[in-house]
């Protein structure tokens, strides 16, 4: 597989030339770099093109290095399952500057965007409804952002026993819990099938 997505990198190096910033294949995977202003000429040739057809958007999703001066990443994936292969397509892009959006190549990437624009604040231009997906209606701020403030916000939602919506202060209180594989609220007591701290019995003594 890691030779399969060599060549494949090699062969879109060919055919991207400038807009390829670069490629690597790391842990069975391909990523690839381009400019933030051929993102749709990119993924269009990804789409169309005989020798990679990555017909199926799987997820596009940002990522906040604030310490960067183009602070967000926009990655895509993308799936052939003619060639039964995968890539991911990486851009940046900072807080002002807008992206274009490829709702027009990948409808189902119009979701995807609008989260990103919701938690990350990425505009997407020429993107059909632009509007927040996730947050309150008059939410400010965008809070998957390395700098968005844990207090000093509210939340709306609907109190059952007032029969209205209302208003109340963010309370993330975030108690300290033991985590297990069957239940996230409570220790598991016994031992978990497999484990090698459990104690196990060998030539009749007890280990642990």
């Amino acid at each position: 597989m890691v030779d399969i997505l060599n060549k494949l990198g090699s062969y879109l190096s060919g055919k991207l030339g400038p807009k390829l910033a670069g490629y690597d294949v790391t842990r069975g995977e391909l990523t690839i770099e381009v400019a933030r202003d051929d993102i749709r000429d990119v993924i269009t040739l990804l789409k169309d093109d005989g020798n990679c057809r990555f017909g199926c958007l799987v997820d596009l999703c940002g990522v906040d290095y604030p310490e960067r001066e183009e602070r967000f990443d926009i990655v895509y994936h993308l799936l052939s399952p003619w060639q039964n292969t995968r890539i991911r397509v990486r851009i940046k892009t900072d807080a002002d500057t807008p992206v274009p959006s490829i709702v027009g190549i990948f409808p189902a990437a119009n979701w995807f965007e609008r989260e990103a624009f919701d938690l990350y604040g990425v505009v997407f231009t020429d993107h059909p409804d632009l509007r927040r997906i996730l947050t309150d209606y008059d939410f400010e701020g965008h809070p998957l952002r390395k700098d968005f403030p844990l207090t000093g916000f509210v939340e709306l939602r609907y109190d059952d026993e007032q029969k209205r919506v209302v208003y109340e202060p963010v309370q993330l209180m975030q108690d300290y819990r033991d985590f297990d594989y069957l239940s996230p609220w409570e220790a598991m007591e016994t031992a978990i099938p497999g484990d090698e701290k459990a104690s196990v019995v060998e030539d009749g003594e007890e280990k642990s």
